[in-house]
């Protein structure tokens, strides 16, 4: 076997591993059945199918199933899910509950979608002030391009709109692991630096790392 087919059979067996890797393993799978019962096992399954069926397609369609999927998700506040004010929970956490706020569906949402192979780069955690609920809020937001129109993932409007269709939505800050920006309604604005906007993230990570459920 020539250097190039043997470089070429290596591709094929890790492009493969990496597509029958489940989102969700066994053994954590097995440990959220246990505490959340049966009916959890059968949400985390439709999750993985769900997940798998867009695996191929393209940045619009797997938005579109990962918005369909979570905005299926009761919502409930922290305070009666977690007893606590804001509560950032994992996504083991938000679909094992099947319940959560405004926080929980944009963290799953982001998750599923880096695990489909949307670039981390053009999804956003975006705090909103809603008109509708005269109240902060929080959704996902898609940049195809750093300059481009964002589209908004939201839980209260299953819809995917661009920004500017949002008027109920006064956009404030763009949030990843990486960046925080004041947010605009075309494209992210000035870069903010700010280490209190990350404790919730750091927090988040953590809990992710240590596979809270």
């Amino acid at each position: 076997m020539n250097i190039l087919r043997f470089v070429l059979l290596l591709f094929i067996i890790s492009t493969f591993s990496y597509a029958s890797k489940p989102y969700v393993e066994k053994v954590l799978l097995k440990k959220i059945t246990k505490k959340y019962k049966v009916f959890a096992k059968k949400r985390f399954f439709y999750q993985e199918k769900s997940l798998d069926s867009v695996r191929n397609k393209t940045d619009l369609e797997k938005l579109n199933k990962v918005n369909n999927f979570y905005n299926s998700v009761r919502y409930m506040s922290d305070l009666k899910v977690y007893k606590k004010k804001d509560y950032w929970a994992t996504p083991w956490e938000f679909l094992g509950k099947d319940k959560g706020d405004c926080e929980d569906y944009v963290i799953s949402k982001y998750f599923a979608l880096l695990y489909l192979g949307v670039n981390s780069k053009k999804l956003f955690f975006t705090y909103v002030r809603s008109s509708k609920f005269k109240a902060a809020h929080m959704v996902l937001t898609y940049f195809k391009t750093p300059r481009s129109e964002p589209l908004i993932l939201d839980n209260n409007n299953h819809k995917i709109f661009p920004a500017s269709k949002r008027k109920d939505l006064t956009p404030i800050y763009n949030f990843n692991g990486e960046s925080l920006y004041r947010a605009s309604k075309k494209g992210n604005g000035k870069k903010v630096n700010s280490k209190k906007a990350h404790k919730k993230w750091d927090q988040l990570m953590r809990n992710m790392k240590n596979k809270k459920i």
